[in-house]
């Protein structure tokens, strides 16, 4: 009985260490513009080291985006066309979930094909990944709808006749002028909203056993503590993804996972 009660202590113990290690906060590092670049050199690394892998696991969201862009014009959505091409820098943290499984496998010595980035679904972190994807998604379906709103007020209600229509009243006509200047402002507090939570969480989340809360809270002591660097890094991830999609979104292919595999090693010049 004496070793079944210490052994149960034993147990308490181990479980309680675990908690307390799963709890605790990480520090985040103040870091330069230099382990910016070095970032992206290493995430170019890791692209060119399995390129052809990484790229089969993103060509799904070229096809994603030609499709959105179909359905706009069949719906007559053309004023969401170029919300939708800028929602990608909010939903683009999910869709780099396994490029960052993929470089941390790299680091680790292990294998780094794309079926690896699958071994995300049996990850104890797939559940707090999901919710927080899902909250994206959410910041997606908020920013669409603010675009509508944004268009109703200043040159709707009525449908442009077409992209170009729509293009040349947005620059030389006053209301469109509006448009311009409140759509950036706002899409710019959604991008805000998505970069404070979603930095370094993800890959943080794929790293260590800590919940969403911590790393959640994490992110955004990172953004607190490195607020130029992260608003540098968040305006380069949205123009790199809207340069990415203008070629039929073809471009996404090469920005998508070198985007994907720098934001594993900018999280790990950051978190300690």
């Amino acid at each position: 009985m004496q070793s079944l009660g210490r052994a149960g202590s034993h147990a308490a113990e181990t479980v309680e260490e675990i908690r307390s290690d799963s709890a605790a906060h990480p520090e985040v590092r103040k870091i330069t513009m230099e382990d910016l670049r070095a970032a992206l050199t290493a995430g170019w690394s890791d692209f060119t080291a399995a390129r052809s892998d990484a790229m089969f696991l993103v060509f799904i969201y070229p096809l994603i985006g030609v499709a959105m862009v179909s359905l706009g014009f069949r719906l007559e959505m053309i004023p969401l066309l170029f919300p939708m091409i800028m929602g990608f820098a909010l939903i683009g943290p999910v869709a780099a979930i396994g490029l960052y499984e993929m470089s941390r496998r790299r680091e680790a010595g292990e294998e780094m094909r794309w079926m690896a980035a699958f071994s995300v679904l049996r990850s104890p972190a797939f559940g707090p990944i999901l919710l927080l994807g899902l909250y994206l998604g959410g910041l997606f379906v908020g920013w669409m709808l603010a675009a509508q709103f944004i268009y109703v007020l200043t040159l709707g209600p009525e449908m442009p006749e077409s992209a170009l229509a729509l293009f040349t009243a947005a620059l030389t006509t006053p209301m469109g002028w509006v448009m311009t200047i409140a759509g950036t402002l706002v899409g710019a507090g959604f991008a805000l909203a998505a970069l404070a939570v979603s930095i370094v969480s993800f890959p943080l989340l794929l790293d260590r056993p800590v919940g969403l809360p911590i790393a959640v809270s994490t992110s955004m002591e990172m953004l607190r503590k490195n607020r130029r660097l992260s608003l540098t890094w968040g305006a380069m991830v949205g123009s790199l993804l809207v340069v990415g999609s203008i070629p039929m979104f073809l471009g996404l292919v090469i920005v998508v996972p070198l985007l994907g595999h720098a934001t594993w090693h900018l999280y790990r010049r950051a978190v300690v």
